[in-house]
């Protein structure tokens, strides 16, 4: 079984991860969004809500799961049997920041593969970071996000 690690803070979740996700979907058996936790950040939305979000997206397909992590993302693989790494890739400056992460994972781990997808062009200027940015000042953040999640900060507002 081909099992794929797709790290990230997905905070939230955006129609440019579920992009990746969907890609992904058809290079591996089992795909795992791990969210990965850090102590010195602290995200907008609750990690029961991204869970939610995630598990709700991916309700008919058994094939993604949701995990939740700590520490190095190489030993999470090795925890849940992961043999790759998916990384989305939008500008060439992604790309050099995750090739240094890749190359130091090959070191401690040569047996796990960093698979890069680069986002389809519609998504590629979506981040969470971004996103966050408009929501927090009150604008419309609907085109980067799944309805799923649309609806969840709606609650959220309230």
């Amino acid at each position: 079984m081909r099992t794929c690690l797709f790290p990230g803070t997905f905070d939230p979740i955006t129609l440019g991860h579920t992009d990746i996700i969907d890609r992904g979907l058809g290079l591996f058996d089992r795909l795992v969004v791990g969210i990965g936790t850090n102590s010195a950040k602290t995200p907008m939305f609750s990690l029961e809500e991204r869970i939610e979000w995630i598990r709700e997206i991916y309700k008919n397909d058994p094939r993604v799961e949701v995990a939740v992590y700590q520490g190095l993302t190489i030993n999470f693989c090795k925890e849940i049997g992961a043999s790759f790494i998916l990384r989305g890739i939008r500008y060439v400056s992604d790309f050099e920041y995750e090739k240094a992460i890749a190359d130091v994972n090959r070191t401690i781990a040569p047996d796990i593969e960093t698979i890069f997808l680069t986002t389809t062009p519609q998504y590629s200027s979506v981040a969470s970071t971004l996103v966050r940015d408009i929501y927090r000042n009150g604008g419309d953040v609907q085109p980067f996000l799944h309805k799923v999640v649309l609806e969840g900060i709606q609650q959220h507002k309230r």
